[in-house]
């Protein structure tokens, strides 16, 4: 028996996992900056 999908699987999800996280973050950023866009009038100015 070979132990090649098990290995498979601890790459891709160590690949995956941090992906995920990197996105979920990206998304709150954004999200946080459009909210602090909306409050502060110093986010208008360039």
């Amino acid at each position: 028996m070979t132990h090649l999908p098990f290995i498979a699987v601890a790459y891709a999800l160590g690949v995956a996992i941090p992906v995920g996280y990197a996105i979920a973050a990206w998304q709150r950023v954004a999200s946080a900056r459009r909210k602090l866009a909306a409050i502060d009038p110093r986010m208008s100015r360039p």
